[in-house]
């Protein structure tokens, strides 16, 4: 008999199955972080963007996040994996994206203007460093992991309130949302090093970028490699395998 997986193996297996997408993600982010400081015609572009951002402030984060959370997916499973047919299950899908993406935008933009204020808006390495410390090893594992894992897997449950008390436990959370840290590390803190290197207006910008590619990404792949499991199950650890389903 096979060892039972630990969380590590798992998000690691993750990670290594999402290397080739994070790899090429992770370069068009460098590529454009060195356009901005070496290219002057995408400086001027990136400048433009970030004063578009700062001119519609928090219309922008809103709109953007519900565009690559809800949208972007919805379309792309319609396209690829439905013969270009909209079925009922996309509708409540975006139901509940829209304002689960938009809520996620809102807090990610808070705390980059939040940091910018506390250590500064400069892309010297002691600041980007805390910066990325701050916010994979602190609001990721306290906020976003658990809020996406335990607002996935609720969703997925039927929005029963019965079946969440089981979720909110330190068993759900080191089975299900330390697995998709591990992931989230391997991928986003070389992106987190190229969004803090950025000035304050350019930040969320290019999050929502990186993030439009990776969820994309991870939606062909959890539909091309999971088979049944849908495009809002739980990506890192879909891709890893074995998912355990909400039966109780």
């Amino acid at each position: 008999m096979s060892r039972r997986r630990t969380p590590w193996l798992i998000g690691w297996e993750a990670a290594k199955a999402n290397a080739a997408p994070a790899f090429v993600l992770q370069s068009v982010m460098l590529a454009i972080l060195l356009a901005y400081y070496f290219h002057p015609p995408s400086a001027a572009l990136l400048t433009a963007l970030a004063d578009f951002k700062q001119r519609h402030g928090l219309t922008f984060v809103l709109i953007a996040s519900v565009i690559v959370g809800a949208v972007l997916p919805e379309l792309f499973v319609i396209v690829f994996f439905q013969r270009g047919r909209i079925r009922l299950q996309n509708a409540r899908n975006f139901v509940f994206n829209a304002p689960f993406w938009a809520f996620d935008g809102f807090l990610v933009n808070l705390m980059y203007r939040a940091m910018a204020e506390w250590l500064g808006d400069r892309a010297s390495v002691p600041i980007v460093a805390a910066k990325i410390c701050l916010d994979q090893f602190g609001y990721n594992p306290f906020f976003a992991a658990p809020f996406g894992v335990w607002g996935y897997a609720w969703k997925n449950a039927g929005y029963s309130f019965a079946k969440l008390r089981p979720l909110l436990t330190w068993q759900y959370y080191r089975e299900h949302a330390f697995p998709v840290l591990v992931a989230t590390w391997a991928v986003w803190i070389p992106l987190m090093a190229v969004i803090y290197s950025l000035p304050l207006a350019l930040q969320f910008p290019l999050f929502a970028l990186a993030l439009a590619f990776w969820v994309l990404m991870m939606t062909y792949m959890t539909n091309r490699f999971a088979g049944k499991i849908e495009a809002d199950a739980e990506l890192p650890i879909s891709v890893a395998g074995n998912v355990e389903e909400l039966n109780h």
